[in-house]
């Protein structure tokens, strides 16, 4: 294990504030992308849409709105990944930030579908696509200002802070609906409470803004900046030189956020069709991501001990498996245990594939290219997953006359291919496990991969 004393006490300090400064922006930018999921599934349908008898049409058209959101997020991951391997991580960050800031504080102050016609579900949309550019942008940077500041024996664990910070953004979005909405009736909760959550993400913005202005960029980043292999085109350069790690990364990317998405956003709405009543979603929602925040570390901490491969090949697996039993305790188990039944599915299965994430991928690609590389890999795949199972999931139960066995089919085919990616994934703390714990110098970096050595 890595101990602390190992590391010059100049090197920790610096490595615990950029830590931070990736968890804080990330729990930012996540709460602000989260709030808007929840309200998808519990707001939206009924407010910003034409009134309709069915409640699954106002469902499938908020559910649509909500993954456009993640059809913008390659578009940012773009446009980020291309400034951040040309003039730094840092500066990127910032901007997105307060891109987000501006997004979700308009969201806030929409005026409604009865007030707005057809212009509130136009706006909407805009708004939604603004805050998809700015998350686009968020955790390529945040997972390398880790990774870069981190050393070889601790890369998983720094990166893990950017992992995280998304668990962290889940639980104070939860966690601000479930108290606005307890401490309000239930009509002035869907007249104007639900405004709430969007207004306070102002003041968590500027907090966000001013830890990363306060951080440095990477010396990884630096150093290549000093030889000259600062590239263009970075962009086409990864796409044209390192198709492998895209395609792992996008591969990696689609049973996990697929899943994640049906126990934090998909069950809310599940939940209120067939039982009736959503609350306890929102606490299991609550409790899962408390429980995340505590696992992600240790998953992360694992990969950098035994490799990255094992952990996500057992949360791959088991996210297959779990998905059956899932819907059935859904439909008919005892609601008072979905808080560890979803903290199981986060904290077990989800976080160890998402802990050792951005470490991970970051050692797919050499750093001249590395932010458009996994910014691409993460985001596209996050869209084919993450971005459209809401909406595939309300389409297939509706296909599958009120069952969920075709929702469970689905997850369990992004598992097969997840898997597959798994094992094609470079692994450098596996290949070269022995040669990490070599050197005398424990703050020594060893490359990210070999393409960098």
């Amino acid at each position: 294990m890595t101990l602390a004393s190992d590391i010059p006490q100049d090197l920790r300090a610096k490595s615990r504030k950029v830590a931070f400064a990736a968890f804080i922006g990330t729990t930012v930018e996540w709460y602000d992308f989260y709030i808007y999921s929840t309200a998808a599934a519990l707001i939206f349908s009924h407010t910003f849409f034409p009134p309709s008898t069915d409640p699954l049409s106002g469902l499938l058209a908020s559910f649509a709105a909500y993954g456009v959101g993640f059809f913008a997020r390659p578009l940012g991951g773009i446009i980020a990944g291309h400034f951040g391997d040309r003039i730094g991580r840092k500066q990127v960050l910032v901007y997105s930030l307060v891109l987000m800031g501006i997004a979700t504080l308009l969201t806030g102050l929409l005026p409604t579908y009865a007030i707005a016609g057809l212009w509130a579900p136009v706006l909407l949309v805009l708004l939604r696509l603004l805050q998809g550019l700015a998350t686009g942008a968020e955790w390529g940077g945040a997972s390398l200002l880790s990774v870069e500041h981190a050393t070889a024996k601790n890369r998983g664990l720094l990166g893990s802070f950017t992992q995280i910070g998304s668990a962290a953004g889940m639980l104070l979005a939860s966690a601000t609906f479930l108290i606005v909405r307890a401490s309000l009736s239930s009509g002035d909760f869907g007249n104007w409470g639900w405004r709430l959550p969007f207004l306070f993400s102002i003041a968590l913005i500027a907090i966000g803004i001013f830890v990363r202005l306060r951080i440095d960029e990477p010396p990884v980043f630096l150093r290549a900046q000093a030889q000259g292999r600062i590239r263009r085109y970075p962009v086409a350069d990864v796409i044209r030189n390192h198709p492998r790690g895209l395609l792992v990364t996008i591969g990696l990317r689609l049973v996990q956020p697929a899943m994640y998405s049906i126990l934090t956003t998909y069950a809310l709405s599940y939940l209120a069709l067939k039982r009736g009543d959503a609350t306890m979603a929102l606490t299991a929602v609550l409790v899962g991501s408390a429980a995340a925040i505590i696992a992600t570390p240790f998953w992360a901490l694992l990969s950098d001990k035994i490799g990255r491969r094992g952990p996500a090949v057992f949360g791959i697996i088991g996210i297959g498996v779990l998905v059956w039993p899932f819907f059935l305790f859904l439909d008919r188990g005892n609601l008072l245990f979905l808080p560890l039944v979803v903290a199981v599915g986060l904290a077990v299965f989800d976080a160890a594939i998402y802990g050792p994430g951005a470490a991970w991928f970051s050692e797919q690609f050499p750093t001249e290219v590395r932010y458009s590389g996994v910014s691409i890999g993460y985001q596209v795949g996050t869209l084919i997953s993450g971005g459209l199972t809401p909406f595939i999931a309300t389409y297939l139960f509706s296909v599958g006359g009120g069952s969920p066995w075709l929702i469970s089919a689905f997850i369990s085919f992004y598992a097969v291919l997840s898997l597959f990616a798994a094992f094609a994934a470079k692994d450098p703390v596996r290949e070269n496990r022995r040669a990490l714990h070599v050197s005398d110098d424990p703050a020594a970096k060893a490359p990210l991969n070999s393409q960098e050595a």
